[in-house]
């Protein structure tokens, strides 16, 4: 029988004893420690035992010395799963900063080290330097800071905000601009519609104000434009063989095949069932706000490195999808929530002139606009209603309004993009809601509303609205879009399929690779979180990208 082979994660004195027994016992032990040092003779990062007081473990070194004994430190367990009756652990090793076989304990390093930072130990009461001991006894240092600046951490897809701020500080805008390209084939199109929540983490808010990270991002791509360069996204001369499909020429889709391309694929083609690129940042997102030239040189900035998007596409109509399965090596799924959610209101389905946000949306991106006569009512509180009030707006539209049943303080559209909306003569109606849709000879007339307080806070933590009694009134108007929810259009599957799904009618996927339960198949986006911001749905692609190549190339 083989030996044994054991992975004891801590190197206290438990795990050094625990791990010295196993070894002893004739198994091959492995010591996982997430600091860069064994034995607990000095927790890192505190100030709270002076080196003299300082003990050193007595099985330390016959761990150190011990032939059946591996020791990874500054190591971090990041998965365990069991594999054939075995586990089977994922780690992250990490590497020290600091050389102690040079290091001579001076302490020199500390004085002169110019990070001050909050010490995360005691829980940001006190400062440290970037320079910390991990065993004053022995003289055993390394460098800590943060795994990642807060502002990169918060960015879905980790953006090195820093760096690339800083190559813009020091003109250096091309070479800002290649940082973002790094992590983002986007650039100019996120820097225009990104609700940029790096920019809440950013610490200089407790100075003044915060970065305007997203905007800068939108500037490094705007000087390139503005100079006339048509850069090339380079891909590896040599290529992978296998056949990949991508089903939406979305943000999720679009950075799939883009980083998929990167790695070496060249057989990568996008199925889309609209005739347009960018999926809802095309036809969802209006021409003010995004310009359709800048997507679409974007996206074929991406086309020129091989991968080919293919329109009018439709899965389960024009191709079944079970013939993408046997066609291609891998499939991803990254659909988007494109269906509009009814109001569930008397009327509904009875009158002409009703239309979803999406719907109304879309079509006015495809040119196919409805007449603008009389007064548009939209009904919402998020970035679609107020999209699809300034559209109504700038259509014509007598009058728009908005209703919504929250204050504005509730309301979880950008800030800026309310404003605008009121700036520009759009009535928002706060504390209402729906009651009935009216109409005569088939057509909308109006709708019934109701006037609403808040009462106790609900599940989003947000104070549910109440309907007050004997408040209601009517509303005329020729046009109702409602904007309260997007849905995944999930008809494209077999109706036998056996695809695990949420309630909410999403995929339920791999967290860490995005796979779905069936092999080969991935999926990302708003297919998997509902409808969410672009930028999330880029990191959806880009692990789902990740999680396809460890798929072919372990296959």
């Amino acid at each position: 029988m083989e030996d044994k082979k054991v992975l004891v994660v801590g190197g206290g004195l438990n795990g050094v004893r625990t791990a010295l027994e196993r070894a002893e016992a004739g198994d091959q032990v492995t010591i996982v420690e997430k600091f860069p040092t064994l034995g607990g003779e000095r927790i890192p990062r505190d100030r709270l035992i002076k080196p003299d007081e300082a003990f050193v473990n007595p099985d330390l070194e016959k761990v150190r010395n011990h032939s059946n004994i591996r020791i990874l430190t500054y190591t971090d367990l990041k998965k365990v799963s069991p594999e054939n009756g075995r586990i089977q652990a994922r780690i992250l090793k990490r590497s020290l900063m600091v050389d102690n076989s040079k290091c001579n304990d001076c302490k020199a390093c500390i004085k002169v080290c110019p990070v001050n930072m909050f010490d995360d130990f005691d829980e940001g009461l006190g400062f440290r330097t970037a320079v910390d001991y991990c065993h004053p006894k022995t003289g055993e240092y390394n460098i800590y800071k943060e795994d990642m600046p807060v502002c990169q951490e918060t960015c879905p897809v980790n953006l090195d905000i820093r760096a690339y701020v800083g190559l813009i500080a020091d003109g250096r805008h091309l070479d800002s601009l290649a940082k973002i390209r790094e992590r983002l084939p986007l650039p100019g199109s996120i820097g225009r519609i990104c609700p940029h929540p790096c920019e809440t983490a950013c610490n200089r808010q407790y100075l003044d104000e915060p970065i305007s990270i997203c905007f800068l991002k939108r500037y490094a791509a705007d000087v390139e434009l503005q100079q006339g360069i048509e850069p090339v996204y380079e891909t590896p001369e040599q290529k992978y063989p296998e056949k990949i499909a991508i089903i939406g020429a979305g943000p999720a889709g679009l950075t799939c095949g883009h980083d998929l391309a990167r790695m070496g694929y060249s057989n990568i083609k996008i199925f889309e069932a609209l005739p347009v690129p960018g999926g809802y940042l095309w036809v969802g997102i209006p021409e003010y706000r995004l310009p359709k030239k800048l997507l679409q040189r974007e996206v074929d900035l991406i086309c020129n490195m091989g991968v080919e998007i293919q329109y009018n596409m439709r899965i389960g109509k024009d191709i079944a999808f079970e013939d993408l399965r046997k066609e291609y090596d891998a499939v991803f799924i990254g659909a988007g929530c494109h269906t509009g959610l009814k109001l569930r209101v008397p009327g509904e389905d009875e009158y002409e002139g009703i239309i979803d946000c999406v719907t109304f949306l879309r079509n006015q991106a495809l040119g196919n606009l409805p007449e603008a006569k009389g007064k548009l009512i939209v009904i919402g509180g998020g970035n679609a209603a107020i999209d699809s009030a300034r559209v109504g707006w700038r259509m014509g539209f007598d009058e728009v309004y908005i209703l919504y049943r929250r204050t504005k303080k509730e309301m979880p559209a950008n800030s800026w993009e309310i404003d605008a909306a009121e700036h520009e003569g759009v009535i928002i109606q706060y504390l209402a809601a729906p009651v009935e849709i009216l109409g005569e000879n088939g057509k909308v007339t109006g709708m019934k509303c109701i006037k609403m307080e808040l009462g106790e806070p609900d599940a989003s933590g947000r104070r549910r609205p109440v309907p007050m009694e004997g408040s209601e009134y009517v509303i005329d108007a020729q046009t109702i879009v409602p904007a309260i929810s997007q849905g995944a259009d999930l008809s494209f599957l077999p109706k036998e399929h056996t695809f695990e799904l949420s309630r909410w009618n999403t995929f339920e996927i791999d967290e860490e690779t995005g796979a779905t339960n069936l092999p080969g198949v991935f999926a990302g986006g708003d297919v998997v979180t509902g409808p969410d911001i672009a930028i999330r749905a880029i990191a959806h692609g880009k692990r789902a990208a990740e999680g396809i190549h460890a798929y072919l190339r372990n296959k």
